[in-house]
This record gives structure tokens, sequence and C-alpha cells, in this order.
């Protein structure tokens, strides 16, 4: 199951996503994915899911207020670098495109209105190209295994970090204690 998350301010606009990726079929290659979708009117409500639910591909359109679509896709990659993300845009500007680009390192700029066939293509294309890297990544590592240039422990620790960033962290305390939540220690 694909995990997608999308963000537009405008509810007309999410619920058509939304029934267009329930009934339509996402398939790139040979490959076959099957979709949960989870929609926000707000980049901030958006921002606050991704902090705490994986997401394969993050959706989002390019004129919002608060936050356009390339500063929200700058801060879940923050959270979430291994995601895939698209821009949804009615507006054809090409020095947001190069800023997307540029900046969020996006798979695709899909213009408003969109055609579904299209859509879905590059849905399934953006996650098959991100399961491709993560796979890419897993055979590199082993390899780096092989070869002695790291170690079981630090590839776990990797995982780990990307799992959930800083819990291999360990906060040290003056006496050489391990502080296992700093906010609550006595100040000094």
């Amino acid at each position: 199951m694909s995990r997608i998350l999308l963000v537009d301010d405008e509810d007309s606009i999410l619920k058509s996503l939304q029934r267009l990726l329930r009934v339509a079929p996402c398939a790139y290659g040979n490959q076959t994915f099957k979709l949960e979708v989870h929609a926000f009117n707000t980049p901030a409500a958006a921002l606050e899911s991704a902090r705490h639910e994986e997401y394969d591909l993050f959706v989002s359109d390019y004129r919002m207020p608060l936050m356009d679509g390339i500063e929200f896709l700058k801060a879940a990659k923050a959270v979430q670098p291994d995601a895939a993300r698209l821009i949804l845009s009615g507006y054809a500007d090409l020095n947001a495109l190069l800023r997307a680009v540029n900046e969020v390192g996006i798979e695709r700029f899909i213009a408003k209105p969109w055609n579904d066939y299209e859509l879905m293509s590059a849905i399934g294309q953006a996650l098959a190209h991100r399961e491709l890297l993560l796979e890419n990544r897993q055979l590199a590592n082993l390899v780096r295994l092989e070869m002695g240039d790291t170690t079981p422990e630090e590839l776990e620790a990797q995982r780990l970090e990307a799992i959930e960033p800083g819990i291999t962290e360990v906060n040290w305390g003056p006496d050489g204690s391990v502080l296992l939540d700093p906010e609550f220690q006595p100040k000094g």
C-alpha cells in the first residue's frame, strides 16, 4: 500500500483528486500500486501529519495562502527526505518550476486542470522511481557491508534514524550520566 499525502487549499480539488485516486488504477511498467490517500486543506495540517505518519508521495498545490507548494514540499522533504514529490498548479510559471526542481527535487510539475491518465501515470512513475531508489540504496549498503566499509550496527543506526530522526543521539549529562529527557532535568 502506497501512502499519498495531498494538500490543496481548495476542497473541491481535494475531493476530485481523492475520487480519482480511489477509482483509477495506478500503475507504471508492470507495477500496480494500491493507494491510501490522506488529504489536507492547509499545509500546516499536512506537515503535522507528515511528522507522525510516513508517506511515499507528497502532492501539493503550488498556490496556497501562507505557504506555497514549494515551501511545503521543502519542509516535507526535511521531515521525510525519501518521499517523492509532485506539484499541481493552474499557473504556468517557469521560475516556480525551476525553483521547485532546484530546491525541492520534485518529480513532476503537473498543470491544472489535469488529464486523469497523465496524473495517474505521473503518480505511478513517482512511486516506482522512489521504490527503485530505496532498493538501490539497500543494495549499495549490502555491498558496503560485504566490503567492510560499514558495520551492521551502522546500517541499523541509519535505518532507525530514517524511521525516527534523532533516535540514536545520546544526551550526556555533565556528570557522564545519560539524560533521557533534557526538558525535565533541573536547570542549574
